[in-house]
């Protein structure tokens, strides 16, 4: 089980905290769009992290759709603190994340 982030105080200074909430729940082109927001959002990475510690399936968190999420959870399955993985993480994945761009997730 995730050990979810208990302080979410990060939330107000979401880009998309005045969105209506059924926007960031789409799916094909219009995803772009909720992608665009949150690339430009201060607190994407927090929002990514409480994504995957919380194991959300639907919807668009922190630049990521659900089946890019699924991808990064599957590539690390016992992973139990995404924050510091996505600030701290050496690996590709996390660099292009901080990086603000989307990684690329290959079968291995």
């Amino acid at each position: 089980m995730a050990l979810a982030m208990t302080d979410q105080s990060w939330a107000v200074h979401a880009a998309c905290s005045d969105t209506d909430p059924d926007a960031l729940f789409v799916r094909g082109a219009a995803q772009r769009q909720v992608r665009q927001m949150c690339f430009s959002c201060p607190v994407r990475i927090e929002c990514l992290a409480d994504a995957l510690d919380s194991g959300m399936t639907f919807g668009v968190w922190g630049g990521l759709t659900e089946r890019e999420r699924r991808a990064l959870m599957r590539r690390y399955p016992n992973e139990r603190n995404w924050y510091l993985r996505l600030t701290e993480g050496q690996d590709p994945v996390a660099t292009d994340l901080r990086n603000g761009r989307i990684p690329r997730m290959t079968n291995r």
